[in-house]
């Protein structure tokens, strides 16, 4: 199977599946030198692992990483890390039912008109337990990014028809709130509306936003490896994603220029805009202000209300899918939307090193 591999200088391959007996990463590029421990990894993945709330699966996994290569007395040493996560919660059972038909909303149809037949339990690589890996990979491109100021943040932004009021934004209800929304009340509202598709035998969906601080302008390049698109496509590739906006998005299209240019000004000697609709990149390339973007993630395919379906043979058939499923995936997916992130902004950020003659000749003390 190709495109289990992301990154040209940073670079992750997640492998394992659902129900398999581990998945995990091998990180490949990380410069030698930099300070990681598992707890450094352990904290992304604690945000990520299912079983935390009422609103997310039941399933419940401890998400232990194991740190298996690429390090030495507490640094990395420049070779591949590769990390694993052991499976222990697996139903496999649950699914016995759907081995010969394909659910609505998820990949099992495409899956076996690509490659002729499916790992059923759990949907196999295309289930969504194959982010751990990513989140993984993308801890230890956090890690590298904080080395040189560059933050990444990312919460909830909206479940079904509930947004956060930004004038109530507090960071630290982003760790604290089952939803991941930094507005409390918000939360609160989102976490009754969840209780009324529950109950209905349906699910949500929803859209994540995050912030990328402290990128130098100068990242990315002008033709096919924008940033922006980079990024975008770094996003779309987690499951459930459905469209990706970088900053104010499909907005834009209703505006003239003069409304929608950001006007450059100096402050303390160094360019900046005084407004920031383009989200912090221009022309494929960051400006030096904040990166902004939005996932907007579909509701969670599997829900308990009967569905009209074909199995394997061509036959119409009504299905009921049993297991246990989150009625809504934005919560969990936030810490992966902020990963994919890193990821993309430290390989670009390492594929940058040698974009001007100047900056390799002070790598070399020429």
């Amino acid at each position: 199977m190709a495109g289990s591999t992301y990154g040209k200088i940073f670079q992750i391959t997640t492998w394992g599946e659902s129900h398999g007996a581990a998945l995990g990463v091998v990180v490949d590029g990380c410069p030698a030198g930099l300070p990681l421990c598992t707890d450094d990894i352990q904290i992304y993945l604690d945000r990520r692992k299912p079983g935390q709330s009422k609103i997310t699966t039941m399933r419940r996994e401890a998400d232990q990483v194991e740190l298996l290569s690429g390090l030495f007395e507490g640094r990395t040493t420049g070779t591949p890390i590769s990390m694993m996560i052991r499976n222990t919660s697996q139903r496999s059972a649950d699914y016995g039912e759907i081995a010969n038909c394909y659910r609505p909303g998820h990949a099992d149809y495409t899956f076996d008109a690509k490659y002729g037949f499916r790992d059923y339990r759990g949907g196999g690589r295309s289930s969504g337990r194959e982010t751990a890996g990513r989140v993984a990979g993308g801890a230890v491109a956090a890690k590298l990014l904080r080395e040189f100021g560059i933050t990444i943040t990312a919460y909830t932004l909206s479940i079904g028809p509930v947004k956060i009021d930004r004038s109530k934004f507090d960071p630290d209800a982003v760790l604290t709130t089952p939803t991941g929304m930094p507005d409390p009340d918000a939360s609160a509202m989102a976490e009754a509306y969840l209780a009324d598709c529950m109950k209905n035998y349906d699910s949500a969906g929803g859209v994540i936003e995050c912030i990328i601080d402290g990128v130098p302008a100068g990242l990315g390049d002008p033709v096919f490896e924008k940033l922006d698109a980079n990024l975008s496509k770094a996003i779309m590739s987690i499951g459930a994603v459905k469209a990706v906006e970088i900053g104010d998005g499909t907005e834009v299209s209703a505006r003239q220029g003069s409304q929608n240019n950001d006007p450059f000004r100096m402050k303390d000697g160094q360019v900046t805009k005084t407004t920031n609709h383009a989200g912090g990149i221009l022309g494929g390339i960051s400006d030096g202000s904040p990166i902004i973007l939005r996932a907007y993630v579909k509701p969670t395919p599997s829900i308990f209300s009967p569905q009209q379906t074909v199995n394997r043979q061509g036959e119409e058939i009504e299905l009921a899918i049993k297991g246990r499923h989150d009625p809504v995936i934005v919560p969990r997916a936030v810490v992966v939307v902020e990963c994919m992130a890193a990821l993309t902004v430290a390989d670009a950020l390492l594929l940058n090193a040698a974009a001007r003659l100047d900056h390799l000749k002070k790598i070399y003390g020429r």
